[in-house]
């Protein structure tokens, strides 16, 4: 099979496309054959070395895959032969094959593309419980999306739109801001712009936000926390900016407004049942159309180097998607 090899820690460029042995199922596991893998910015610091865990050398990259069961390991379901799911693994999605858990694979909705699903779990099910279970989000509140044309921040507006919020999508650039437009956000503002706060009224009618879903981090979390009304809530979700901010306490005081942490990833291995509910309303969601997952480009295997780099340099739109297309 082909797989995407990091062989060295640096740039994506230096990732190579080699020819590995297929994986046979260790026992309770199966054998996904890959039709796509999701890629998101945590893959691109992985392979540049820079993230805080190091994946020992070598590895194929990718964290987010979708495909076919086509072998099972000893204990593994007979149920699971031949149906479409997706699934997380540390690394190993960049690949035509990969052994995974039983306990990790999700059934792919009808409805769902494979190209929907690789790129599915982590954004949205972070959307869901940070809007849900951290933010008490309430219909007719108003979001406040920093980083919106990312997938991250993509996910996050189709969510938040889901659940009846006014959203304000905050990009650096036209073409960002008209991609988070067309994915369903109600205003674009330019958060790169000198006092971009004060461009909250003329737009929304209001000068504030319930709430702001942050994956940026840097700069922007101040000026974004000081967007929010009394009672609000500051989701920290990730720092793509690379700095994390400093956020003056005196801010939530004065401000009587909550700096809630976002970690989707320690919440479910701390109880991952919790994620059951999650996943359920997200493709009841999907089914019904009230959400819409498919992915803003999809690439084929060769070009996944190149993806991660522009997901490095930040310069990707949406959530990027490798298939497998045969």
């Amino acid at each position: 099979m082909q797989a995407i090899r990091c062989v060295n820690y640096g740039a994506p460029s230096t990732l190579t496309l080699e020819e590995l042995a297929d994986p046979a199922p260790k026992p309770g596991q199966v054998v996904i054959e890959t039709e796509a893998a999701g890629l998101g910015y945590v893959d691109a610091l992985l392979v540049a070395g820079l993230y805080q865990v190091k994946t020992p050398l070598p590895f194929t990259p990718g964290s987010e895959v979708a495909g076919i069961v086509v072998a099972l390991g000893e204990g593994a379901p007979e149920a699971l032969m031949g149906k479409r799911v997706m699934a997380l693994s540390p690394v190993g999605a960049l690949a035509e094959r990969i052994a995974l858990p039983a306990a990790a694979c999700i059934p792919v909705p009808a409805t769902m593309s494979a190209e929907a699903a690789a790129g599915f779990i982590v954004s949205y099910c972070t959307a869901l419980y940070g809007f849900e279970t951290c933010g008490h989000l309430k219909p007719g509140e108003t979001v406040l999306v920093l980083g919106a044309a990312g997938g991250v921040g993509m996910a996050a507006i189709d969510v938040a739109k889901a659940m009846g919020a006014t959203v304000v999508a905050a990009a650096s650039t036209e073409e960002k801001r008209n991609a988070a437009m067309a994915r369903g956000a109600d205003f674009a503002i330019d958060y790169t712009a000198p006092d971009w706060r004060k461009t909250l009224e003329p737009l929304t009618g209001r000068r504030d936000v319930d709430l702001v879903y942050d994956p940026v981090g840097g700069d922007m979390s101040e000026t974004g926390f000081r967007c929010l009304a009394p009672g609000g809530r500051h989701l920290v979700v990730g720092f793509a900016a690379g700095e994390i901010p400093r956020i003056p306490l005196n801010l939530p005081l004065l401000k009587r407004s909550s700096i809630v942490g976002v970690d989707w990833g320690g919440y479910v291995r701390a109880d991952p049942a919790a994620n059951i509910p999650l996943l359920r309303t997200l493709t009841d969601w999907a089914s019904d159309g009230r959400i819409a997952p498919e992915p803003s480009a999809s690439f084929p295997l060769a070009q996944a180097p190149s993806v991660l780099q522009r997901l490095l340099d930040r310069e990707s739109i949406g959530k990027p998607v490798i298939h497998f297309r045969r």
